[in-house]
């Protein structure tokens, strides 16, 4: 169940980052990243919430692992700030999600 979340989230992930890459539609190829990789996510996304992850835990990690993820790619790839704030920030949604989590009793397997 959680390498299918794992693939949800790479598939947003990519999809967001591609949607900057594609400098607003006007490059092809990342477009279809756009596409598939939005496909991919809310696919695979679906299939964990069928094998009967509670939403609101599938949909906390997903975006929290997102957000983290495409703002760590943001300052890499794209040179984008990162200051403390920010920083705290993300270290809150991931806490969040954290604790989400450990009150769901979802499954851990």
């Amino acid at each position: 169940m959680y390498l299918l979340l794992a693939l949800a989230i790479v598939g947003e992930v990519t999809a967001t980052v591609s949607l900057k890459l594609s400098e607003g539609f006007t490059k092809p190829w990342p477009v279809v990243a756009v596409v598939v990789g939005y496909l991919v996510a809310f696919a695979s996304l679906g299939f964990v919430l069928k094998l009967g992850m509670p939403i609101g835990v599938a949909y906390a990690i997903w975006c929290a692992f997102g957000i983290a993820a495409v703002a760590g790619i943001g300052v890499v790839l794209f040179k984008e700030p990162l200051n403390l704030t920010t920083i705290i920030g993300l270290v809150l949604v991931v806490a969040g999600v954290v604790v989400i989590e450990l009150g769901s009793g979802a499954p851990t397997g």
